[in-house]
């Protein structure tokens, strides 16, 4: 319903509309004045509505009313989740209008001024402060910024050694060595190196961290956490052999170089995110940078490079990718607007070195390719929207979803609920035998082989430290859209691929409908600090952090259907259970990706690390059956980790190592812990099924089932990192 779909006039409206703050941050009950007033009704309870210009929007009926501002073109749920309770039970609306100007009154007594609060960006009434906004706004990829995003450490609440072991540490620096190729490769488990390299696999991570000397370094960079090779296994985190091996050779990422040399970025990165899910998808990750580029960020056999650019008033502060890189979503702060909105960016992978505007083919050293080949099994052609093995050659900013009520966004999480193994069939993914889509869209439909391997929907979650608040984002409007034109006749109009409204993929100007829908706001007792999502299956949950050690869980189902369409209800998000004792400020949780092993859970879905920097410790929480409730499995602390603001699980394909990596922001380092066995899937020094264990530590009485694996140390202080198995 719009909001010319009902209008009343003259009614007695036994409710007087109390405006908001202006920027949409808080709603505000009103109370009958017994003025008449001219209503339009924008709709009933359950309806979404949208209005043309920036609207004070009341909610409720009879004497009670709810207000908040609402941006134009945003499609908006008339609910008490998004408004607030009015105190009237249902039918309730939701209605504009304008009074007619009743007698003069008396002056009120002002009312008491809201008290700023030192540090932040809002007042005790959670107003924005606008300086204060501003200012925290040019410093989110500063230590400044960090202290605001990431809380009070460990030393703030005097945390000291007491009480905390010192891990059991291996040898860290011996190097490969014959019979095997002398690569700077330095392992610590298994040996002695063999002739044959086995089933090699890595693990490489992009990080992000405030450069000591920002002249020198640029604050994103490429390191491995893992490795198998020749027999041996690097449990140390280090420059990747291949990239150490190269003169002059160093920490800072490849891309981002490029991107520095180009003037394209300085540094300053804010953020860095991925997908994550199944080992060998998600091959690059993207860094939100302090100037608002967002980029590609590769490793020794992902480099495609591609980069938007938001306004110069939106300011990045987290970054999420959808369950297979089909689109980026950006939190941003609209300096100019004073509001929270989400950038939504369309992503499409490629070959890599493929540049999506040019089918001629291309070159690479003295190796002429066709102009898409297959790698990693991507597309053949540039498909933004669709789901892709994370090579992204192509990205563009669609729009942006507004806040209602939110405008200062901190974190996000995203999932479609598509198990990315839905998107192979046999040995091959769907890109690479169904290209070019003008000619197999059918496939896609109806009882097609290739139905159900795509998302049909999605759901992102925002939370905003400042305002103690979560919103909801219902992402089906996006991927019905994007669906609908790639598997049908109008396919052909995907082939007018660029960054122009009008061109594909099509921005939110072009298509409103597609915009994502802000389904449910809530408010929590606490500042949220962290936030993710289950990646696939049932049951679909979002676990929140808040600074007092309290994890969060609630319901989405329904909102990540996977590759079957769903029409789920508000209703059905609702916060299902707690966990407690997970540490005082958790300011990260990871997806768990190495265990349980006996198959009796997806531990994807079923269990996260935590990293409480208040108390320096990491914990492995493990889920109920019906994902209501859980369960402290295991702790990490250890007397060299000293301010754990960020914490990343690393794959186990083919390999298994069931490594920890914890970034040690005051400590200027990656730090590995090891806390299962090493298996060479092909036997060797560690065969299946006992492989070789880990050296526990025994100190004040308690054993600790966790081995040191070494530390990278960092030209500055790390604040995030994203891992992958490298295909």
């Amino acid at each position: 319903m719009n909001a010319s779909a009902a209008t009343v006039a003259g009614s007695e409206v036994n409710g007087t509309l109390v405006a908001g703050s202006g920027d949409g941050s808080a709603a505000t009950t009103g109370k009958s004045s017994g003025k008449s007033e001219k209503i339009t009704e924008l709709a009933k309870e359950g309806q979404v509505f949208t209005v043309p210009v920036y609207t004070d929007v009341r909610f409720g009926s009879g004497t009670n009313w709810r207000s908040s501002g609402i941006p134009a073109n945003v499609a908006v749920m008339c609910h008490v989740d998004i408004f607030g309770d009015p105190g009237v039970p249902a039918p309730r609306v939701c209605v504009t209008g304008t009074a007619d100007a009743p007698a003069p009154a008396p002056a009120p007594a002002p009312a008491p001024a809201s008290a700023p609060i030192v540090g932040d960006v809002v007042d005790s009434s959670f107003n924005v402060i606008a300086s204060s906004y501003r200012n925290t706004a040019a410093q989110l990829s500063k230590d400044a910024g960090i202290e605001y995003r990431y809380g009070p450490s460990a030393a703030a609440y005097g945390v000291g050694n007491g009480g905390m072991p010192t891990l059991y540490a291996r040898d860290a620096r011996t190097q490969l060595a014959s019979p095997a190729p002398s690569h700077p490769f330095y392992w610590q488990v298994g040996g002695p190196p063999s002739s044959s390299a086995g089933a090699y696999s890595t693990n490489q991570a992009n990080m992000v961290f405030v450069a000591d000397n920002p002249t020198q370094r640029i604050g994103v960079a490429d390191f491995q956490v893992s490795g198998y090779m020749f027999n041996t296994f690097a449990q140390l985190p280090q420059l990747g052999w291949t990239r150490a091996a190269v003169p002059g050779g160093g920490i800072d990422s490849i891309n981002s170089l490029s991107y520095k040399a180009s003037g394209l970025v300085t540094g300053d990165p804010i953020a860095v995110g991925r997908c994550t899910g199944r080992s060998g998808f998600c091959n690059e990750s993207l860094v939100a940078y302090q100037n608002g580029v967002i980029a590609t960020a590769g490793s020794n056999t992902a480099t495609n490079q591609a980069s938007v650019k938001l306004p110069a008033n939106k300011v990045p502060t987290a970054i999420t990718m959808t369950t297979q890189s089909e689109f980026a979503l950006v939190t941003v702060w609209d300096t100019t607007a004073l509001k929270g909105q989400v950038a939504v960016i369309a992503l499409a992978g490629l070959c890599d070195g493929c540049d999506p505007y040019n089918s001629s083919g291309h070159t690479i050293g003295n190796v002429k390719y066709e102009a898409y080949y297959k790698w990693w099994n991507e597309w053949m052609a540039p498909y933004p929207g669709l789901p892709n093995m994370g090579s992204i050659a192509f990205m563009k900013i669609l729009g942006y979803i507004d806040l209602p009520g939110m405008n200062a966004p901190t974190e996000i999480a995203a999932t479609t609920g598509l198990d990315q193994f839905q998107t192979f069939v046999g040995a091959d993914f769907i890109g690479y035998d169904n290209t070019p889509l003008s000619s197999n869209w059918s496939k896609f439909t109806g009882s097609g082989i290739n139905a159900n391997r795509y998302a049909k929907g999605g759901m992102a979650v925002v939370i905003s430290k400042s305002e103690q608040k979560a919103a909801f984002i219902d992402l089906k409007p996006l991927f019905s859209h994007v669906n609908g034109v790639y598997f049908s006749a109008n396919v052909t109009q995907t082939s007018n691929l660029g960054q122009g409204d009008s061109q594909w993929p099509y921005t939110f100007a072009n298509t409103p409908s597609q915009t994502p829908t802000v389904v449910k706001t809530v408010s929590l007792a606490a500042k949220p600090t962290a936030v993710k999502t289950t990646v696939f299956g049932s049951p679909q949950r979002a676990w929140i952090a808040t600074q007092d050690g309290t994890l969060h869980i609630y319901s989405i189902d329904g909102y990540a259907p996977g590759g079957t369409a769903a029409s789920p209800s508000a209703s059905a998000i609702a916060e299902v259970g707690t966990v407690t004792g997970i540490g005082r400020n958790p300011t990260s949780l990871a997806t768990s990706k190495g265990e349980p092993t006996d198959g009796s859970i997806e531990p994807l879905n079923r269990q996260i690390l935590v990293a409480s920097r208040g108390d320096r410790k990491v914990s492995w929480v493990r889920f109920a059956s019906n994902g209501n409730s859980g369960t402290i499995v295991r702790t990490l602390q250890d007397t060299r980790m000293v301010d754990p603001i960020a914490v990343e699980d690393a794959d186990n394909f083919a390999n298994a190592g069931y490594l920890t990596s914890v970034v040690d922001y005051a400590g200027k380092a990656v730090r590995n812990y090891r806390y299962g066995p090493v298996i060479f899937s092909d036997g060797g020094a560690c065969p299946k099924p006992s492989g070789c264990a880990l050296t526990p530590t025994t100190a004040n009485g308690v054993t600790h089932n966790i081995e040191y694996g070494g530390a990278l140390d960092v030209p500055g202080t790390p604040f995030q990192m994203s891992t992958f198995n490298v295909p």
